[in-house]
């Protein structure tokens, strides 16, 4: 199951990050304040793994490939390392963040360089792995799945492996279909599919016969498109404005048979490299960056929002974390829900109500996501607050919000005058939004009548009004 990576098909042949990567070295890997293991990680050749040692039982060396990596934190900007190490060590820390649920890797260097190198090297490999083209990244998932499947990791694949492979990629076979597949892969009889074989199994696997129809569509010059066909595809079946000479830059760039393209053909094979390539994506390049009016009004958005943001798992008996907070806004998300309740010695927490879920302080989130809430994105993030607090802890909340978050925090309209309108996402950008209801009515606030009840939703107003019915039948009992 090679892939036949090198670091030479990264790009930086020489770099010394990367070069100190394949090396490897010594890194204390941290749970908790007690469990603190040495543990040596190497880079492997093929420049897309990354090796360390175990002490598990079965499992002696592990690896984990670059594609599984969402991002690497210079720093003790994870919720592990910030509890479990001292600020004195923040130049040696880093965080490997997993995608999905697999858990963070808390990782301490010898000292601050050697972390750096570290994750610079990793960013770097990152970084060269998101500027592949799409052909070369389909590949690269392909064969990282083929690598995951190989479960005994003898580069060969049995007919087990092959079902499970093919799960992996999202393809729903029938076990005989998965056996006719095998059996017309395994020209050696041998059981297991190696070298060519495996070849002519991708190559089953990755051939597009769509494809081949639209080409047959569209190339009438002896089997081939000329620049008149392409031209042709790319006005009427792409709806692209465009020219002759258009057409024939894709010609020069992506055609990959000499002859074709002196020519001004263009092959079939050509033509998937330019279907694989960015130019022949749907998404309109000039989208990729913000391109809408940021200046209406906020309530003229669609908001990228998130539900019970705290929860790490499921929503019974999961852990909560300043974690997930980190997680969703690293994704861009403009809206966190906070569910606030009264916790030990004065200080509010948040945490699934009425479930097992763990409970994270309050002032550790509001941390966390003044930390976070503009690394990815500029624009305001909302705190969607679900308080069930006691007037007591709101005020400390209160003080919270105000220390931590200071100016940025919007408590007053932007300008001198009273706003008709919410301002807009550019007027509010590197800005906080409290989102809450208030159960105290606009006469009684006139009035300064006091309402001690927190701000709820209607989903938790209905379980607090359950809970409260439940109490009530139990003392008449």
């Amino acid at each position: 199951m090679e892939s036949n990576g090198t670091a030479g098909k990264h790009g930086l042949e020489g770099d010394p990050d990367l070069q100190f990567l394949l090396v490897g070295g010594e890194l204390i890997k941290i749970r908790s304040r007690a469990w603190k293991k040495n543990r040596f990680f190497k880079l492997q050749e093929d420049s897309k793994t990354l090796w360390y040692e175990s002490h598990k039982i079965f499992r002696r060396k592990q690896t984990f490939s670059i594609d599984d990596i969402d991002s690497v934190r210079m720093g003790r900007q994870s919720e592990g390392l910030n509890k479990h190490t001292h600020n004195s060590v923040e130049d040696q820390c880093f965080c490997i963040i997993f995608k999905g649920r697999k858990k963070n890797l808390d990782l301490m260097a010898a000292s601050g360089e050697e972390a750096k190198q570290w994750v610079n090297g990793l960013d770097k490999i990152m970084s060269n792995m998101l500027n592949l083209s799409r052909q070369q990244k389909s590949e690269h998932w392909i064969i990282n799945c083929m690598r995951k499947a190989d479960k005994n990791e003898d580069n060969k694949m049995t007919l087990k492996e092959l079902k499970h492979f093919l799960r992996q990629v999202n393809i729903e076979v029938d076990d005989t279909y998965a056996a006719e597949i095998f059996k017309k892969c395994d020209e050696s009889n041998s059981g297991s599919l190696e070298g060519t074989e495996i070849k002519h199994f991708y190559d089953l696997l990755t051939d597009r016969e769509e494809i081949d129809v639209i080409f047959g569509n569209y190339a009438t010059t002896e089997g081939q498109m000329s620049s008149r066909d392409l031209l042709n595809f790319l006005l009427n079946q792409q709806r692209e404005e465009v020219s002759m000479e258009d057409a024939l830059k894709l010609i020069e760039k992506h055609e990959v048979d000499e002859t074709a393209k002196q020519k001004k053909r263009m092959s079939k094979d050509g033509f998937l490299m330019y279907m694989h390539h960015e130019e022949g994506s749907i998404l309109n390049p000039a989208h990729k960056p913000v391109y809408q009016d940021m200046h209406q009004p906020l309530n003229h958005y669609y908001i990228s929002s998130s539900h019970n943001t705290y929860l790490m798992a499921d929503q019974l008996k999961g852990p909560s974390s300043t974690e997930a907070y980190i997680k969703a806004l690293m994704k861009s998300c403009r809206c966190v829900e906070l569910d606030c309740w009264d916790g030990a010695n004065g200080e509010p927490v948040i945490y699934h109500g009425y479930t097992l879920t763990s409970k994270v302080l309050f002032r550790d989130v509001i941390k966390a996501i003044k930390d976070f809430a503009f690394k990815t994105s500029d624009y305001p993030v909302i705190l969607s607050l679900e308080n069930h607090c006691t007037v007591d802890q709101q005020k400390l909340m209160a003080h919270y919000l105000i220390s931590i978050l200071a100016d940025a925090l919007v408590s007053k309209p932007l300008g001198n005058t009273m706003p008709t309108n919410f301002p807009s996402p550019e007027e509010l950008k590197g800005k906080f939004l409290i989102k809450g209801k208030r159960l105290n009515k606009l006469d009684a606030a006139l009035n300064n009548n006091v309402v001690e009840e927190g701000t709820v939703s209607e989903e938790d107003e209905a379980a607090d009004c359950k809970e409260n019915g439940q109490k009530a039948k139990s003392k008449v009992r």
